[in-house]
């Protein structure tokens, strides 16, 4: 699927239309034979990789146990168990990034907290930091000594080559 074009196409949608469709998604993905689909390719002590839309990337974890609409999982990184709709879980390893080229910028969609980007600052320097929080309108930044609430717009991406 091309999430960049669908993006595009949701921006033109109202509120009430988007209301819409989410229940509708909603309803769709709570249907008996996509949640039995899904457990038929699990079993409990199996590693496997979700989807986290707040931190909006894959999150390693062991699942524990199935429950009625959501499975039970452990995140590996953190020792942390959670319900998790089964849609979310990532059973044929897709890429979840998504690729867009925005004409200035970046979007929501296209970062991930821990993404280490860089904007100028009011005295028009350059300053860098990890994403700490996705905000609605602005990222939350870790610049070591400093905190920064930046618009997505004035973002762009930096390559931490000694993290490779």
């Amino acid at each position: 699927m091309n999430y960049t074009q669908i993006l595009e196409e949701l921006q033109k949608a109202s509120a009430f239309d988007l209301y819409r469709l989410r229940a509708a998604i909603d309803t769709e993905l709570e249907r008996p034979r996509w949640i039995m689909s899904i457990q038929a390719q699990l079993r409990p002590g199996q590693e496997v990789t979700y989807f986290n839309p707040g931190t909006n990337r894959l999150v390693k974890a062991l699942l524990l146990e199935f429950r009625r609409k959501n499975a039970a999982v452990k995140d590996l990184d953190t020792g942390k168990s959670w319900l998790i709709p089964y849609a979310a879980i990532n059973l044929d390893g897709a890429d979840v990034e998504i690729r867009e080229q925005p004409h200035e910028g970046l979007s929501r969609q296209s970062l991930s907290i821990g993404d280490l980007v860089g904007f100028m600052d009011a005295e028009n320097e350059q300053q860098c930091g990890r994403i700490i929080r996705l905000n609605d309108r602005t990222v939350t930044l870790d610049a070591g000594q400093r905190r920064w609430r930046v618009s997505y717009s004035l973002l762009h991406r930096i390559v931490d080559i000694e993290a490779e």
